[in-house]
């Protein structure tokens, strides 16, 4: 797989997280690893601050389910009105897939 390929496939993914669900940066690696041969939460982050704009982002979290950085306010305000459950300043797990 092209990096342009993989960056495809992580916006697609992005693309079919559902409204109200979460999946963090890792969980995005994880799921592409072996068609991709590629497995780091950190290039999703990249992939996302790049291209991502177009894409739901906000329903793409840290581990732990922190908000994206830089855009946590944004996030915040998006995903609750998804209704996305919060623990504290983070995604409640039982959001996260």
């Amino acid at each position: 797989m092209t990096p342009e390929e993989y960056t495809e496939a992580v916006l697609r993914m992005v693309e079919a997280i559902p409204p109200g669900r979460v999946m963090t940066y890792g969980a995005i690696a994880d799921a592409l690893a072996d068609e991709s041969g590629r497995n780091s939460a950190r290039r999703i982050g990249t992939i996302m601050a790049k291209h991502g704009g177009g894409v739901p982002w906000h329903r793409v979290v840290g581990a732990g389910g922190r908000l994206p950085p830089g855009h946590e306010n944004e996030a915040r305000r998006r995903l609750a009105a998804e209704g996305v459950p919060f623990r504290g300043d983070r995604v409640a797990a039982s959001a996260i897939n």
